[in-house]
C-alpha cells in the first residue's frame, strides 16, 4: 500500500486533496499546524495525523523523527504548507518567517526523510505558486528579505525557492531513484493572505474572489502530482503552471549556479549536509 504524506493538510487544497485519495486505497498521513483541524480532517478521511507548526523548526525535527518511527516507507511526501504572512517577522530560530514556513521548513523535513524517500524511490511533490514568477527576485545574500521586505516579494522569494529546491532534488538524487517536481495550485479560493497587509488580501477576499478556483479544484491540481507517475504524467525537475502543462516561471529557476548556491546556503542556514 503507498504511503503519502501531505503537509498543509488542516485546511485548503491540502484537505481536499486528502479527501480525494482517501477512496483509493493508500495510507494517508495528513501534517497540519492546527490541532482541531488537523484531526477533524483526518477523522474524515480514515488518515493518520500529526501536529506540526513549520514556524518552530524542533517541530518539523519532531515531526520526521515520528514518521521514521511509523512508515517504513514513504512514497509519496507532498510539501504544501506554506502562505504569506506580514513582516519581517523573525521566528525562534533566528529567520524571516515566510522563508522559513515555505522553504526551510519543508527542506529540512525532506532531509531528514532523505534516505526513507530513495529507499522507497519516492516522489516528492512541492506546491509553489505563479508568485515566483510575478514576485520572486532573491539575492543569495539576502535570502531572508531583511533588507527589502514585502508580503509579496518574501513569499514570491519563497515560492521561487521551492522551484530551486525541486530542481536541486532532481539534480542530486533522480539518479537514485527519487523524482520531484513543482507546481502552481492555481488562484484557490482559501483564507490565503487573510492575514497579512499584501495588496493579494484584497484579490483573495474582495470582490474578485467569485473568479477564484474553488479548494476543491485545487486539491485535484495537488492530486494529480501525487497520484501521478513520474516519467509519464509529469517530468522529474519541472515546474507545472497546471496538470499536464510545464510552466514559464522566473528566469532565475533557469540558472544552474543560482539552484545550487540557493541550495548550498539554505543547507548552511539549517546546518545540514546532504
Amino acid at each position: 500500500m503507498h504511503t503519502i504524506v501531505i503537509t498543509g493538510a488542516s485546511d485548503g487544497i491540502g484537505a481536499a486533496a486528502a479527501r480525494q485519495l482517501s477512496a483509493g486505497g493508500v495510507r494517508l498521513v495528513l501534517v497540519g499546524r492546527s490541532p482541531e483541524k488537523t484531526r477533524a480532517i483526518a477523522a474524515e478521511t480514515g488518515a493518520e495525523h500529526h501536529v506540526a507548526d513549520f514556524s518552530r523548526l524542533d517541530e518539523v525535527r519532531a515531526l520526521a523523527e515520528a514518521l521514521r518511527e511509523s512508515c517504513d516507507r514513504i512514497d509519496v511526501l507532498a510539501n504544501n504548507a506554506g502562505g504569506i504572512f506580514s513582516g519581517p517577522t523573525t521566528t525562534t530560530d533566528g529567520f524571516e518567517k515566510t522563508f522559513q514556513v515555505n522553504h526551510l521548513a519543508p527542506s529540512l523535513l525532506t532531509h531528514l526523510l532523505i534516505d526513507r524517500l530513495i529507499d522507497s524511490r519516492a516522489s516528492v511533490v512541492n506546491t509553489s505558486s505563479i508568485g515566483a514568477r510575478l514576485f520572486g527576485n532573491i539575492d543569495l545574500d539576502d535570502l531572508n528579505d531583511w533588507q527589502d521586505f514585502s508580503p509579496n516579494r518574501a513569499y514570491g522569494d519563497a515560492k521561487l525557492a521551492n522551484i530551486l529546491f525541486t530542481k536541486g532534488l532532481h539534480e542530486r538524487f533522480h539518479d537514485r531513484g527519487l523524482s520531484s517536481v513543482a507546481f502552481h495550485p492555481g488562484n484557490v479560493a482559501t483564507n490565503f493572505a487573510a492575514d497579512t497587509d499584501s495588496p493579494l488580501r484584497r484579490l483573495y477576499h474582495g470582490a474578485l474572489k467569485a473568479f477564484l478556483i474553488s479548494p476543491e479544484q485545487g486539491g485535484a491540481r495537488l492530486r494529480h502530482f501525487i497520484a501521478g507517475r513520474p516519467g509519464d504524467d509529469w517530468r522529474s525537475g519541472e515546474y507545472y503552471g497546471s496538470p499536464g502543462r510545464i510552466g514559464r516561471t522566473n528566469r532565475q529557476a533557469y540558472d544552474p549556479v543560482m539552484i545550487r548556491e540557493h541550495w548550498r546556503r539554505s543547507a548552511d542556514m539549517l546546518g545540514i549536509d546532504w
